[in-house]
């Protein structure tokens, strides 16, 4: 039976939910066999490493509220709730030891919820800088092997299907 103590996914006790996010553009140009183009940002603390947005829930907000402000935060790209589409997906990992220093000393995994933000067009994107290094738009096949993370990769590679059916 597992201890739910050692799981961060909103509870108080443990840690924030985490979130990941991918925003994607779409080039709407009706063929069925374009790419979708997706955005990565490089850790500052790990240059080298990419991922898509992300961040921890807030003790008083909901899921989609900080889908939203991580967004704002990490790019600078103004959504609203209605904006994104919650996948209804979560995936479960342990934190890499590194970072388990931002956690409860208990807590050894996470529940990530995922969303997406599907843009007309590409955007410049401004950085955090405390948390990345640049960014970069890729094809969405580039981006899925760029990644470092399998669950950035796993989303990534389900974005055909899951935008297009949205």
């Amino acid at each position: 039976e597992e201890d739910e103590a050692l799981i961060a996914d909103g509870d108080p006790e443990t840690a924030p939910a985490k979130l990941q996010q991918a925003v994607a553009i779409d080039p709407g140009n009706g063929d069925a066999r374009y790419d979708y183009v997706k955005l990565l940002l490089e850790r500052a603390a790990h240059p080298g490493f990419w991922q898509s947005v992300t961040g921890s829930q807030e003790s008083d907000e909901q899921l989609a509220q900080t889908a939203v402000r991580e967004v704002a935060e990490e790019t600078g790209i103004s959504a609203g709730p209605r904006d994104l589409v919650d996948w209804h997906l979560t995936n479960r990992y342990e934190i890499f030891p590194e970072w388990r220093h931002r956690y409860p000393p208990a807590v050894t995994e996470n529940v990530e919820h995922v969303f997406s933000l599907l843009m007309p067009a590409r955007v410049t994107v401004s950085v955090s800088p405390g948390e990345h290094l640049g960014y970069v738009w890729l094809p969405w096949q580039e981006a899925a092997r760029a990644v470092f993370s399998w669950s950035n990769r796993d989303a990534i590679l389900m974005l055909p299907h899951r935008l297009r059916s949205d």
